[in-house]
């Protein structure tokens, strides 16, 4: 189950390697066909195919271990749809600890308010959408008025945390105890008792609402306290997983704990983004390369699928359902 294949054998490899197990099957799509056994046809073939279908055995190996199982949320996932399955996940026990962008919180809030994303188009006059009060995140659409709405929450929520000083999983969790609805992330959470870490909520509109409430109130948080927290997670776990949507900061913050502790690195990987590595940026680096970190162990599970993750993320997640009934 590893990643970079072209990357450690350019050539094709040494003759010995042209074992009879390795040749390519071309995949055959039947009627019907669930998606379990679509993935299974995608086994035999190579590119993206074959790596979804690596991420799905090695998710499958992830539920059926004693793993403790982290996702790293990035990206605008909830604008996008996906917000049921990733709640979903938490729920069906997919995801142990989360870690996530300030900005997914915001928008599974909106929603957990009654406010709505629309279809929208990519081919639009945005200063037309700005003089009708329509934000656009590529082609979804968001009016301002549920941001109104949210600004409101976010305050009447700060003013019943005065006097108190609180780590920012903390200040989360208290934000999802007052989330009434079952398919929010922030709720899902709160209610299996699964931690959320946001290493950079201040880069978001809680953030915005945050130092506002600041102003004039007192909101005392403390920026480093859930380190200590994270680290007794992954020192304590029998085994780790890491499930990363996108990259960026909760991908860093995921991988950087095994820097920190003499875990080797994570036993098992998955790694969804559209970045490429030549800039060096995160978002792009190979799960090969975080092996020299000490991130990734070398005899782990792991493999990166370049691939819309609202295209791949569905997938993963039905064939890895499907999987798991059977073995029930």
């Amino acid at each position: 189950m590893n990643e970079e294949r072209d990357e450690r054998n350019p050539g094709g490899g040494p003759e010995g390697m042209l074992d009879s197990s390795l040749i390519i099957r071309h995949a055959q799509i039947r009627t019907p066909m669930t998606v379990n056994e679509l993935v299974n046809e995608l086994g035999g073939c190579a590119f993206g195919a074959g790596r979804i279908a690596e991420a799905v055995d090695i998710m499958e190996m992830m539920m059926l271990s004693d793993t403790t199982k982290f996702l790293g949320l990035a990206g605008a996932l909830v604008p996008a749809g996906m917000r049921r399955i990733l709640s979903d996940m938490v729920y069906d026990g997919y995801v142990d600890v989360l870690v996530t962008t300030g900005a997914n919180i915001v928008h599974d809030i909106i929603e957990s308010l009654g406010g709505h994303h629309y279809h929208g188009t990519a081919a639009v006059n945005d200063i037309e959408l700005r003089d009708k009060q329509i934000n656009r995140i590529f082609d979804v659409f968001l009016p301002e008025e549920h941001f109104t709405t949210f600004e409101e929450h976010m305050l009447n929520a700060f003013a019943g945390l005065e006097g108190r000083t609180l780590s920012i999983r903390e200040l989360i969790t208290a934000l999802g105890e007052n989330i009434d609805c079952k398919n929010s992330i922030l709720g899902a959470c709160y209610e299996m008792e699964v931690p959320i870490y946001c290493p950079g909520i201040a880069d978001s509109a809680i953030g915005l609402q945050a130092w506002l409430h600041k102003q004039t109130l007192s909101l005392n948080v403390d920026v480093f306290e859930d380190m200590k927290e994270f680290m007794d997670i992954c020192y304590e776990a029998r085994s780790l997983g890491a499930f990363i949507l996108g990259g960026g900061l909760p991908k860093n913050y995921i991988l950087q704990s095994m820097i920190a502790i003499p875990r080797g690195g994570m036993d098992y990987s998955i790694q969804i983004t559209m970045d490429r590595p030549e800039t060096g940026g995160l978002s792009g680096a190979t799960l090969d390369e975080a092996k020299s970190w000490g991130k990734v162990k070398g005899s782990g599970s792991y493999v990166t699928v370049y691939a819309d993750i609202t295209i791949a993320l569905p997938i993963i997640i039905a064939a890895t359902r499907e999987r798991l009934e059977c073995k029930k």
